[in-house]
């Protein structure tokens, strides 16, 4: 059929008039699959090789078993039947003429027969659009699980059984040995391990490490604590206060220890070189999530609605197709407010995160990652620099200081430092920035095409009640801030 016969989906088979894939309507075309009949190979790309189709026929309506008999073995098994004398004729011989009959003869069985399938498509077609949830659930029989001989799949050692750490915690015999047993056990009052894995990550999201450096490895040869009793201190709030996560969070971020100056003091550098001691504020490079909702909301573009699907913001164009390994996949990127949702909403291929994501270090999501590596590279400026999501922050920010900072360029550098920085500007920051606006606006007003190109990227409207040229320069003045230092580090 491949090589030049090809069934059209309203191909006559059995006398169905609905396709062979689902999707019949108009509202149901996305759910149709361009996949021919095929014989001798499944879409998976198994295949029956050295195969030929000597004969392929096609009957209008459903043939009776006996009659598929009579073509399999190119005889007339009905004649063959009818001749043999009644008398002899076994039960399983009159029920295949009875099948033969109504299919052939009966009008009243061909009716309901109709209405039959009728009412199962109706069936069909009301479950599969049913949306659906894949969940987990308990065999009923468990499988068998070996120890490997030296890793081997092949070389099965003793069989073992599922079972805990019994010097974490014995496993109660009140548990149910199953995983809903097994999450009972974590969260144990009894068990030291659950609540001081999660603060000490909650920990290494404020800090940038840890209270135990290995966040990912709790076992004999990870690190131990710098401060046990802390950990141990904050574990038993966080188990008390019923696994409130928000809790946690405030509780952190407004202890003194988070909120001291990371201005580094020599006295200390020689002492704790890396901070671990915690006398002072920790300095890291924030999340690609983190840096690109910050820029958003300092905008003022970030939509904080609270759930809903993924969605497709700006991306350069041919990253999934270069990628695909199947099926051929196509980014469709949305429009509206999808292309400011927060980050986390943002959709994530496994073989393929968000391009620049990839650039602040975010990992492929083909394993589990406790810990992001931080690097800072020249790249990282150049994706802030030139990505469509930055640069229409940066004129939305513009917008927000001409409306919002007054009419001098000090009062507007002092809004997008408070946007962007959380701070107000330091006399010699205004100044250069001053100078670098006025610089900026010059060359604007002598080269007008620059307007156009600083004001046109991304799908927001411009404020067209706003000075353009002081408008596009003030975006330059906004693109410059959002790669200062203040934006992507925290100190």
């Amino acid at each position: 059929f491949r090589n030049g016969l090809e069934l059209k989906r309203n191909l006559l088979t059995d006398n169905l008039t609905k396709s062979m894939v689902y999707g019949e309507k108009k509202s149901h075309w996305d759910r149709w699959t361009d996949m021919p009949l095929m014989m001798g190979k499944e879409f998976r790309g198994r295949t029956i090789n050295y195969l030929a189709v000597d004969e392929f026929k096609i009957y209008t309506r459903q043939l009776a078993p006996i009659e598929i008999q009579g073509i399999a073995k190119n005889s007339e098994q009905i004649s063959s039947i009818l001749k043999t004398p009644r008398e002899d004729w076994t039960e399983a011989k009159e029920k295949e003429l009875f099948d033969y009959y109504r299919l052939n003869f009966d009008p009243y069985f061909e009716a309901y027969s109709r209405n039959l399938k009728k009412l199962r498509g109706i069936e069909t077609e009301m479950v599969t659009d049913v949306q659906e949830v894949m969940s987990m659930s308990e065999r009923k029989v468990l499988r068998k699980t070996y120890i490997l001989n030296r890793g081997a799949y092949d070389a099965l050692g003793e069989e073992v059984s599922y079972g805990v750490i019994n010097r974490i915690l014995p496993f109660d015999d009140k548990f149910p040995r199953n995983r809903e047993g097994l999450a009972q056990w974590l969260l144990d009052e009894r068990n030291p391990l659950f609540a001081r894995v999660a603060v000490n990550r909650f920990w290494q999201t404020y800090f940038g490490f840890g209270l135990s450096k290995n966040s990912d490895d709790f076992g004999n040869q990870g690190e131990m604590p710098t401060h046990p009793e802390l950990l141990d201190w904050l574990a038993t709030q966080f188990r008390e206060s019923g696994w409130d996560v928000k809790a946690m969070q405030k509780l952190i971020v407004m202890s003194a220890t988070y909120q001291q100056s990371s201005e580094k003091r020599k006295d200390l550098m020689e002492i704790d070189a890396e901070n671990r001691l915690l006398a002072r504020g920790s300095t890291y490079r924030y999340a690609h999530e983190q840096i690109r909702d910050a820029v958003l909301a300092g905008s003022g573009l970030l939509v904080p609605t609270i759930g809903g699907p993924s969605v497709f913001p700006y991306q350069p164009a041919g990253i999934w197709e270069a990628l695909a390994t199947r099926n051929v996949t196509s980014y469709k990127q949305n429009h509206g407010d999808s292309l400011y949702r927060r980050g986390m909403y943002t959709i994530w291929k496994r073989s393929s995160p968000p391009p620049s994501a990839i650039t602040f270090d975010a990992p492929e999501r083909y394993f589990c990652v406790v810990k992001r590596q931080k690097t800072s590279t020249p790249l990282q400026s150049l994706v802030m620099m030139n990505d469509p999501q930055y640069n229409e922050a940066a004129r939305k920010l513009a917008e927000r200081m001409m409306r919002e900072g007054g009419t001098t360029p000090e009062g507007r550098i002092t809004l997008a430092y408070k946007a962007m920085e959380s701070r107000y500007p330091r006399k010699e920051e205004v100044s250069i920035l001053k100078e670098m606006y006025q610089e900026e606006l010059s060359d604007i007003q002598k080269n007008p095409k620059r307007v156009k190109e600083l004001l046109s990227i991304g799908e927001s409207q411009v404020d067209k009640t706003l000075n353009q040229n002081e408008l596009a320069a003030n975006t330059v003045l906004a693109m410059t801030l959002i790669n200062f230092d203040g934006t992507v580090i925290r100190r």
